[in-house]
C-alpha cells in the first residue's frame, strides 16, 4: 500500500509517499481501508518537529523508522481483530489515530472509531474527529458550559472553532465568535448570536460579559483575555495552535501558563487537548446525523497532494477544515 511518511525534520517537501507493507491488526483493532482523511496543525507540527519535544516521541535527530502521518480519517472496515465488537467488514467507520491514517489502510483501535453518519460525505466525516473533539472536550469537560452562558470562540472561523461555535449553540449557549472580516458570513451561519471582527473591534475591551472564553489562536496575553470575563467565569486555552512556533513547548505554553495563573485569580483557567474515545464520536455523529453540527470544509486535495494540503493550513487562515481524498 501507499503511505506518506518522512525520515528528517523540516517542511512538508520532506515528506515520501512509498509503498509499505500494509498494517497487521492487533485483537482489538479494526483495519480501515481509508477514504479521506483530513490535515491538522498536528501534522505539519511533527514534520516540523515543533515544538522540539516533539522529538522526544518521535526521533531525537530523525523520525522513528516507518512512521506514517495522520491522524483523523475515515473509510471502510475491511477486517476486525478476535476481540472486536460492534464493526465488521463494510461498516463505513470514521475515528483517529495518533499517527498513521495517510495511508491507504490504517489499524485502529476500535475505541477509537464510530459508525458514520449516513448524511455525511466521507471526506465531512474524516474532518470531524481531532477538531471537534477538542471543541466538546474544551467546552463541556473543561469549560463545564451550560445552558444560557454566554460563551466567545477567539478563532471562530478554523477547524476546531466552526465546530465550537456549533457546540456551543448545541448546548444551549449565547454564543460570540470572533474572526476576520471575510469570515464574518460564515460565523454567522453557523449560528453564533454576535460575531467580532477582530480588525474592527478588540474583544478584549468587552470586560465582564461572557461566562466562558475558549482562546483558540494564542494571540493575547493571559490578562487581556480574563478581562472579557465575569469574575467567576472560565477561560479554556486550546493552546495557541497558529501562534506559538519554534518554540521548546509550542502549544503548550499558553496551557501551563494558565495552570500556573488559575490557582490566585478568581476566573477558572483551564487548558484542554485531544482525548479520542468512541463515546464522544458517537455523540458527535449523533448532532451531525441531526444537523445540529456540520463539518465545515475550505479546500480538499487529493491523496498525492498532502505535502500541499499541509502547506495550505499551515499559515492558520483556513476556514474550517481542509480533507484530503483517496
Amino acid at each position: 500500500m501507499r503511505a506518506w511518511t518522512w525520515d528528517r525534520y523540516g517542511p512538508p517537501d520532506v515528506m515520501t509517499l512509498k509503498d509499505v507493507p500494509e498494517p497487521g491488526i492487533a485483537r482489538n483493532e479494526v483495519l480501515v481501508r481509508v477514504r479521506a482523511a483530513s490535515v491538522n496543525p498536528y501534522d505539519w507540527r511533527h514534520v516540523r518537529a515543533d515544538p522540539a519535544l516533539a522529538r522526544l516521541a518521535n526521533g531525537l535527530r530523525r523520525p522513528k523508522r516507518g512512521l506514517i502521518l495522520g491522524a483523523d480519517l475515515a473509510g471502510v472496515v475491511e477486517r476486525v481483530g478476535d476481540g472486536v465488537t460492534g464493526f465488521q467488514p463494510g461498516d463505513e467507520v470514521f475515528g483517529e489515530v495518533r499517527l498513521g491514517s495517510f495511508a491507504e489502510a490504517v489499524a485502529v483501535p476500535q475505541d477509537r472509531l464510530a459508525a458514520k453518519p449516513a448524511n455525511l460525505t466521507f471526506e465531512q466525516a474524516a474532518s470531524v474527529s481531532m477538531a471537534a473533539h477538542t471543541a466538546l472536550q474544551g467546552l463541556r469537560d473543561e469549560g463545564r458550559i451550560s445552558a444560557g452562558q454566554r460563551v466567545l470562540i477567539n478563532g471562530a472561523s478554523g477547524g476546531i472553532g466552526t465546530f465550537a461555535v456549533q457546540l456551543a449553540k448545541a448546548l444551549g449557549a449565547e454564543v460570540t465568535g470572533v474572526c476576520s472580516t471575510r469570515n464574518v458570513e460564515l460565523v454567522a451561519s453557523l449560528g453564533a448570536d454576535d460575531v467580532i471582527d477582530y480588525t474592527r473591534e478588540d474583544f478584549t475591551e468587552r470586560t465582564g460579559r461572557y461566562d466562558l472564553l475558549m482562546d483558540i489562536v494564542g494571540n493575547r496575553s493571559l490578562a487581556r483575555l480574563r478581562r472579557p470575563l465575569t469574575p467567576h467565569g472560565t477561560l479554556v486555552l486550546v493552546g495557541g495552535i497558529a501562534a506559538a512556533r519554534g518554540r521548546l513547548l509550542g502549544p503548550a505554553a499558553q496551557q501551563l501558563r494558565g495552570a500556573l495563573t488559575s490557582p490566585f485569580v478568581s476566573q477558572r483557567i483551564a487548558g484542554v487537548s485531544w482525548k479520542p474515545n468512541s463515546a464522544d464520536l458517537q455523540y458527535l455523529a449523533e448532532l451531525m446525523e441531526k444537523e445540529q453540527v456540520t463539518p465545515v470544509i475550505d479546500r480538499t486535495f487529493p491523496f498525492t497532494d498532502i505535502p500541499e494540503a499541509l502547506r495550505y493550513i499551515e499559515p492558520g487562515h483556513a476556514r474550517g477544515k481542509v480533507a484530503v481524498t483517496f
